[in-house]
Parts: C-alpha cells; structure tokens; sequence
C-alpha cells in the first residue's frame, strides 16, 4: 500500500461485470480531475491465444483438464505484483495490452488475441487502477492484495455470473453454448481455489442477486436487468462507512447485517458514485499530504 501512488484494484470472474465498474470509475476520475494509468488483468495472461489453444492441447494430452485462465499456470502472477509493488514504489511499471479483436488489434498492427510488447507507464499518473481477474490474488508465493489500496470484489450469484457470460460469449465473441460451457466447467477447480477466495481480501464486495428464476442458466434467453436485481454490498471493515447517508441516498435500500446493504439492483451506479468518490478524495489528499512534505 502506497500514501505517494494509490492503487485500486477490482477483482471479478469472466462475465462478473467488471467493465461496467471501470466505466463507473472512469467518470469519477473525470469528474474529480483524476488522471488515472488503467491495466487490463488480460494483459498478464501467460499466453496469448494461439500459445494458449496449444498449451490447453497439451494439458488435455496429460489429463489435465482444469488447465485454466484462471490459474496460475496460465497467469504471470509474480510480475503483476512486481507491477503493483514497483508502482506502489514510484508512480510507474511495465505494462502491456491484450488486444481481444480486430477493432483493438488495428491501431498495433497486430493479430487479435496477441499482446503489444512491454512499457513503461506514464510518470505523472495520480494512481493505478486494476480491472480483471486477479487483482486480489493471494498464493504460497505470491500477495498481489497486500500491494492495494483499495480493493473491490465484483461477484454476482454463481447462475447469473454464468448467464451473463454465455450471453458475450455467444454473442460478442461468436462462441457456442456448448463451448462456453465447456469453458465454465474447465474452470471450476481454479475458480474456486483461485478468484473466490479474493472477495475475503476485497475492501467491498458488490454482489447482484435476481429476484426472477435463474435455476438453469444454460437456457436462460435473457439476462436478468438490474431492476430484477438486489445489490448486495459488503463493507469488510464497516468503520467510517456513513450508513445512513447510504440509506437515505438509496431509496429502497436497507441492511441486512452491520456491515451489508441491500439495495435495488438499479442502484448499482449510483451507490458506487457515492461510496468511492468520498474514498479517492480521501486517497488523493494522502498522496498531495504525502508529496507535499
């Protein structure tokens, strides 16, 4: 954890609804004059997606069929904490991009599902913000969490994280239902030992719960709305959280235990506005403290 070059980390499954949370962050960044250097988990990935087909072959080949993006065979986990201690240490670090389709890949002139070559971030950056599968990782060898300053967990109930995954996948990335359930499958044994046990380590946990039948979501043919959501949110240390200010702010909302709310699912923007912009002016004033002195 770092007074001088904060880092916010948010950690969620494939699907989880990660991206949604970064469009959050980036307009309180905007909006709080935060200039903010943005790394993709993707990006740490130890193959690319030709090396990884062949490593998966390989696996198979073995026996091994739990081989996964979501272990540690197939992620570089001691650089990403290299990145997050290096940055943590002086506002800067090696960073590359995974470029998931053509529309990425272009300006690179590169092939989709290859990495553009290592770099420095920028100097003058306020803080590190993380978004992907590992941002609160902890092993026998490696602790990215500690390196955070503020970490997130994003973890919809299990069959609307698989719902919301086989819908991109069949219909962003051209997948079958059969594959991605494959792919669900696949991933089991690493997901459980691997991304559930971060959300114990996350600062806030933001987890979607429908309230319509999701029993088979291998034949859901929608996706349930926020409006047929709850929002659970989970504070890990509840000190200093303005509980009814929350309450207020969130119509409908209300606790359930001293350190959860539940709330609308359609609130979901609305109360991540209003829990981390109170937490980045916090972190900012830290970091002008520290650099003034």
């Amino acid at each position: 954890m770092s007074r001088k070059y904060p880092i916010i980390s948010v950690t969620g499954s494939s699907g989880a609804g990660t991206t949604s949370v970064m469009r959050t962050f980036q307009q309180i960044f905007r909006r709080e004059g935060v200039s903010a250097a943005f790394v993709e988990g993707d990006s740490f990935h130890r193959h690319d997606r030709a090396a990884m087909k062949a490593a998966m072959a390989d696996a198979h080949a073995r026996g091994d069929y739990s081989f996964s993006h979501f272990g540690p065979e197939a992620n570089l986990f001691d650089q990403l904490e290299d990145l997050f201690r290096t940055y943590g240490e002086t506002g800067t670090g090696k960073v590359r991009r995974y470029l998931h389709d053509e529309e990425e890949a272009a300006p690179y002139g590169q092939e989709p599902g290859t990495f553009t070559p290592w770099e420095s971030l920028p100097d003058d950056t306020d803080l590190l913000f993380y978004e992907g599968l590992h941002g609160a990782v902890v092993t026998d060898t490696v602790d990215v969490a500690q390196h955070a300053d503020l970490r997130i967990g994003v973890v919809p109930v299990i069959n609307l994280e698989w719902i919301q995954k086989l819908h991109r996948d069949k219909e962003t990335r051209g997948y079958t239902a059969e594959a991605v359930t494959e792919t669900i499958l696949r991933r089991m044994p690493d997901y459980v030992n691997y991304v559930c046990p971060q959300f114990s380590h996350t600062d806030v946990n933001f987890q979607r719960v429908p309230v319509v039948d999701t029993s088979n979501p291998f034949i859901a043919r929608t996706i349930p709305t926020a409006d047929e959501s709850m929002l659970i949110i989970r504070f890990r240390d509840p000190h200093g959280i303005d509980f009814p200010y929350l309450l207020t702010m969130l119509h409908g909302s209300f606790m359930s235990r001293a350190n959860t709310i539940v709330c609308p699912g359609g609130k979901m923007d609305l109360a991540m506005q209003l829990i981390f912009t109170p937490m980045i002016l916090r972190l900012m004033e830290r970091r002008r403290a520290e650099l003034a002195a």
